[in-house]
């Protein structure tokens, strides 16, 4: 089959990277370079854990996905995972069920009382009285090299054609094409949109409405040396245990630092840039200021705002049909990252007509919203270039 994908990020890569592997050929478009440095998924680093707590379910393809990342590392003959755990803050009398919950979904994991957390990681900043669990089969996914491993891989392989700079502006489900900004149609068998933040753009306004855009500020720092060597054996931390939701990624791989918090997360309306406001990089240093001990300004050295979509309703990713083997899916920032092996698996195989294995996620098995077709003349979206 011929698929022709609009996006370049890793949700599309990583479906072209099944689909070849099967046989097929793919087509893939993108809006700027392939990877595209503006792109959600192209960061430094993503944080995977699998812990969630009270969903077995999605906790178990949380570690399938752990698995699925080293099996890619092999295929894609580059690392980038960096699997140094993960820790979470958590009540005392949850971390016992959230250990016995990893432990059921074939992954290991220690919990820390708040004493034994404070001695183990005094550097991290917890928020006091807090204690966590860790959890093994997790770690920091490096993006930016996962992106450059599947644009590499496609772009020297037979069945593959990769068009950047070409930016998808309309799709039309019955006949399985894509219509380019530069007049160029792109016909396939199958069509997938996983075009990020500008999936609205190309959606009916039934759909387009469903979708939230948000929006979440980013802080990258240079550790002092004398640290280094503690920052260095820290696990991802997605959970300081405080009440604006801060979580951190360390040091690995010679890159930065990375914080942030669910309070420097707001709803937006449009893409505008990736350049933080200022109000939200002073609002996450003085975050980190009351939590890291020995936290200074002078540490910052970049920062970065990306933007996601979700779902309105589910606050979750959106999968819709738009016509026979014409799919959407609209991502959801780290957590779509994360389970990306097993979303592109199932996409793949939806595209192409073989069976989709289950995956553990929704809405990937369960019945799909199905829409009669999408907006095939809107404009581009203003100030994205």
């Amino acid at each position: 089959m011929r698929v022709v994908l609009a996006g370049g990020g890793v949700i599309a890569l990583l479906t072209a990277i099944e689909c070849v592997s099967a046989g097929h050929e793919v087509i893939v478009a993108d809006q700027a370079d392939i990877p595209f440095s503006g792109a959600t998924s192209f960061d430094r680093h993503r944080v995977l854990r699998a812990l969630h707590p009270g969903d077995l379910a999605t906790t178990a393809a949380a570690v399938s996905a752990h698995h699925a990342w080293i099996e890619l590392e092999r295929l894609l003959s580059t690392r980038f995972y960096e699997q140094v755990g993960a820790l979470t803050a958590i009540d005392a009398e949850k971390a016992a069920a959230a250990r016995e919950l990893l432990t059921a979904a074939g992954s290991k994991a220690e919990v820390f009382g708040a004493g034994e957390l404070a001695d183990a990681f005094p550097h991290a900043g917890f928020h006091p009285g807090t204690g966590a669990v860790l959890e093994s089969y997790a770690g920091v996914l490096l993006a930016d090299r996962v992106l450059a491993a599947c644009a590499g891989r496609l772009r020297w392989h037979a069945h593959a054609e990769l068009h950047p700079h070409r930016k998808v502006v309309g799709v039309d489900a019955d006949r399985a094409e894509v219509r380019l900004a530069d007049g160029g149609i792109l016909r396939g068998d199958a069509v997938l949109l996983a075009a990020g933040p500008w999936s609205r753009e190309l959606l009916a306004p039934e759909l387009s409405r469903e979708l939230v855009l948000h929006r979440q500020t980013m802080l990258y720092c240079d550790v002092p040396p004398a640290d280094a060597a503690a920052w260095a054996a820290t696990p991802a931390i997605t959970s300081l245990g405080t009440p604006g939701g801060a979580w951190l990624v360390p040091p690995v791989a010679g890159t930065p630092l990375k914080l942030s918090a669910a309070s420097a997360c707001r709803v937006v309306d449009d893409v505008v840039g990736g350049t933080a406001p200022s109000w939200w990089r002073e609002h996450l240093i003085d975050t980190f200021a009351a939590l890291i001990p020995g936290f200074r300004r002078d540490w910052l050295v970049d920062t970065r705002d990306c933007h996601y979509l979700a779902r309105r309703s589910t606050l979750g990713p959106m999968l819709a049909v738009l016509g026979d083997r014409v799919l959407s899916y609209a991502a959801c920032g780290g957590s779509s990252f994360k389970f990306a092996p097993l979303i592109a698996r199932s996409l793949a195989a939806r595209l192409t007509g073989a069976d989709p294995a289950p995956t553990g996620l929704e809405p990937l098995d369960r019945p799909l919203i199905r829409a009669s077709g999408v907006h095939p003349t809107r404009p581009a979206l203003r100030g994205v270039s």
